[in-house]
């Protein structure tokens, strides 16, 4: 048995390309990888790096568990808990701070982004947030860690850290791998296509929110930007635009891009729109009423004190076990 690590950020809103790219791919991990555990876990320590509104914040943390659950989360095989409440995940972070360098994190694209654009409100905790999120991956012993591909570095970096760690002080670490989706992974912006789709975009028609409404759905997708070419057909290239809807149709379908352009052929830009848009709230609509149930119930609280409980327990030993290593404490 295998065990899958992830977590997910609640900063913004959750939009179509976090489902598509993150979470229904976790959901189909779990039905492909039926003898292998899950831990999944709601990031919230990494949101404050920047500043964040309390009760937003908290209401966001609740939002992504609950939205986990309603896209169809096998609970019984999933531990499912929000990072703060487990200490761990500091404590570990700041020793494996003292195993990384500076130029390692100096590298990291989020950081040297904010460099570039010289913002002078970076941080400390922008600049080491990579080592807080390898004492995620690392402190429950993962065996495979589901990135898309702008998140490799971060894996990368993981991985050299958990290596370097055990070159000096003995094995300890388990040194993590990549699962990376094969489809979907990337999903653009509908208005500005050769960026991704971001769920803190200030602009809204760039991107379908999982919380949106029927009419803002097919809204957004009727005034997705494509092309004058008018031809059904993917190239990413000379039509980046129609590539990005037909990547997120083939993601929400499981249909093959190839059947995709096939059926559509002959159809203009309107018409294939009209059909993605009513593909989009057959998907979303039933997801928000699930997730409408639980965000208020016990249900939901009682998933959470279930997979605090057995999350912490597993920290704890590793915690104890990595200071013992170390020459931490008094024995």
């Amino acid at each position: 048995m295998k065990r899958i690590v992830s977590g997910i950020k609640p900063t913004g809103t959750l939009t179509l390309g976090n489902y598509l790219g993150a979470i229904k791919q976790f959901v189909k991990l779990q039905q492909t990888r039926k003898e292998d555990e899950f831990f999944l876990f709601v990031a919230d320590m990494h949101a404050i790096t920047t500043r964040q509104v309390p009760h937003e914040l908290r209401n966001r943390t609740l939002d992504i568990a609950a939205m986990y659950i309603a896209c169809g989360l096998d609970k019984s095989r999933t531990v499912l808990f929000i990072q703060s409440e487990i200490k761990e995940h500091t404590e570990l972070g700041y020793i494996l701070q003292s195993n990384t360098y500076m130029g390692e994190l100096e590298r990291m694209t989020q950081y040297k982004d904010k460099t570039l654009k010289q913002d002078t409100s970076i941080t400390s905790s922008l600049f080491t947030y990579p080592a807080l999120m390898a004492a995620d991956i690392l402190l429950y012993d993962a065996d495979y860690v589901p990135v898309g591909e702008d998140q490799k570095q971060h894996l990368e970096l993981t991985r050299d850290i958990a290596l370097r760690f055990n070159n000096y002080y003995g094995d300890f670490f388990k040194v993590p791998e990549p699962l990376i989706p094969e489809i979907g992974s990337r999903i653009m912006d509908l208005q500005e296509p050769n960026k991704k789709m971001s769920k803190s975009d200030e602009f809204d028609k760039g991107y379908i929110s999982l919380f949106d409404d029927e009419a803002s759905i097919r809204r957004k997708i009727r005034q997705a930007v494509t092309d004058s070419l008018g031809v059904i057909n993917y190239d990413p290239i000379n039509q980046p635009g129609l590539a990005n809807l037909l990547t997120i149709y083939a993601s929400a379908t499981d249909m093959s891009i190839e059947e995709l352009v096939n059926k559509y052929k002959d159809s203009s830009y309107k018409d294939f729109k009209e059909a993605l848009g009513q593909v989009l709230v057959d998907l979303l609509i039933p997801i928000q009423n699930r997730h409408a149930e639980l965000i208020k119930s016990q249900e939901l609280q009682d998933i959470l004190d279930s997979g605090l409980a057995i999350a912490s327990d597993y920290a704890f030993k590793k915690m104890r076990k990595c200071k013992k290593k170390i020459g931490l404490g008094r024995k």
